[in-house]
């Protein structure tokens, strides 16, 4: 009826059993570390996630902070040119024009207030700069 003797068969049927052993015990091993290793990405994740918003949140607290800063600053030039830019809403009347005579002109100083306002941006845009900067580096 078998071709080879019952010992073989049972010979074959243990190395079987043993080979199947192996590879579930080596399966079962990686397994165990993939799962270690999706468990460890997570948390990096999520600590990652954490920090991120801790910046966000401290970016948005140094851009109020500049943004308020250079308000007043545009509006202290604003207020020691007098009022020639006159872009404001104010019911106050813009200083007359000097007379013809004088060296000063009204080109003048629209265009020293016109300088002062692109000096007050720069600085505050370095600052600002200076500030994402040393907020993203962790200092």
């Amino acid at each position: 009826m078998f071709p080879l003797p019952i010992f073989t068969y049972v010979k074959i049927g243990l190395v079987a059993l043993v080979l199947c052993g192996f590879w579930y015990s080596g399966y079962h091993f990686e397994h165990i570390r993939f799962v270690k290793f999706q468990d460890d990405v997570r948390q990096a994740a999520e600590k990652q996630e954490a920090e991120n918003e801790s910046i966000k949140k401290q970016q948005e607290i140094a851009n109020r902070s500049i943004t308020n800063e250079y308000e007043t600053k545009l509006s202290a030039v604003r207020s020691y040119y007098g009022g020639l830019h006159n872009s404001s809403s104010s019911k106050l009347p813009s200083l007359s024009n000097p007379a013809s005579g004088t060296d000063e002109s009204p080109a003048y100083y629209r265009l020293a207030e016109s300088c002062s306002e692109t000096t007050a941006q720069l600085t505050s845009l370095q600052e600002w700069l200076a500030t994402q900067v040393g907020i993203t580096n962790g200092k």
